[in-house]
């Protein structure tokens, strides 16, 4: 039988530290003024865990004095709800975010969450990136992110992509599956996937994106919002953003109540899975990494291997407003 989330419950299943975090209401929210609306609309990844910020946010955002709070499902890494305002924010990797925003969709970025949320898995004839050259690659579409992704790694190393790696695309089956089978040589692997092969004792990391420079250095998730919504909406964005980070800092803190939660709200089926990414992920680096500098490398590489456009100047100046983020790095101190 599924679990009744309220928010005594929730609030009790947090430390003494963590409930005084979500009840204390900062001085500065006097200031803010009322909400302009109650509503929010969040994404709600159909697959993944390491969005998790924001699927823990609900009863956060209730604190925070919304009362018609919806998630809505929407297919891994897609930007078109945000775009089309079916939602108002929602967590995506920087590199989907800079491709939407070159595409003139109307995102503006808020803040970043964390970092380190792919792997590159191989299998034991491949040690590094460079050992690509002339294997098989799978990918469910080329375009996709995770083409974007590996198209960066492979660069990176001075591979060409296009005539170095076999590329190996199948949309009905997935490349963790093309992997376990042994019909490809490596994959870009998302939460649960690193956790899955772990378990299973399958292939080995070549990239960890968590711990490996220059990925660990950089955001791999934003927070972003429909441009009319937070022009509308400044306070309810403010309120919002603060949800999501005070969630964030609980995934850092205690990622063992965290996990519970998600696997009690039906995020997840797994607990340890659940826990293993949030315990490995770092979500504490939101106050200390800048946001600005993440959409800055991923804009340059992507502009240089033909992704977008757009400089990372212009998506900079058009596309982010960071004026949140610095208030409440003031507000929530650690």
């Amino acid at each position: 039988m599924p679990t009744v989330q309220t928010r005594r419950s929730f609030l009790t299943n947090l430390s003494m530290a963590g409930a005084a975090s979500v009840l204390r209401v900062p001085a500065a929210r006097a200031a803010e003024g009322p909400l302009e609306t109650t509503t929010v609309r969040l994404g709600r990844s159909t697959a993944g865990i390491c969005a998790s910020p924001l699927q823990l946010a609900e009863e956060l955002l209730r604190a925070e004095g919304f009362t018609d709070i919806h998630y809505i499902e929407e297919p891994p890494g897609a930007t078109e709800l945000i775009a089309h305002d079916k939602i108002d924010f929602d967590t995506n990797y920087a590199s989907n975010f800079v491709r939407a925003i070159d595409a003139g969709e109307p995102i503006t970025l808020l803040s970043g969450v964390h970092v380190g949320c792919f792997e590159l898995f191989g299998n034991e004839g491949i040690r590094s990136i460079t050992d690509l050259k002339g294997k098989s690659v799978g990918l469910q579409a080329v375009g996709s992110n995770p083409h974007a992704l590996l198209t960066l790694l492979a660069a990176q190393v001075g591979l060409d992509p296009l005539k170095d790696i076999h590329w190996v695309t199948d949309p009905a089956v997935k490349p963790i599956e093309s992997f376990v089978a042994g019909k490809i040589d490596a994959f870009l692997g998302f939460p649960p996937e690193p956790q899955e092969l772990r378990a299973r004792h399958i292939g080995h990391v070549i990239v960890n994106t968590a711990i490996d420079r220059p990925w660990s250095q950089y955001f791999c998730c934003l927070l972003g919002g429909n441009r009319d919504y937070v022009r509308a909406h400044p306070v309810a964005t403010k309120r919002v953003l603060r949800a999501v980070l005070k969630a964030t800092d609980l995934c850092a803190a205690e990622p063992d109540r965290a996990a519970r939660q998600l696997v009690d709200r039906g995020v997840t089926p797994r607990y340890d899975y659940a826990f293993q990414t949030l315990r490995e992920l770092p979500y504490d680096k939101w106050r200390e990494y800048d946001a600005e500098d993440t959409i800055r490398f991923y804009a340059l590489r992507m502009r240089e291997a033909g992704f977008i456009k757009s400089s990372p100047q212009k998506i900079i100046a058009e596309n982010t407003d960071w004026r949140f983020l610095d208030e409440l790095k003031r507000e929530l101190k650690a």
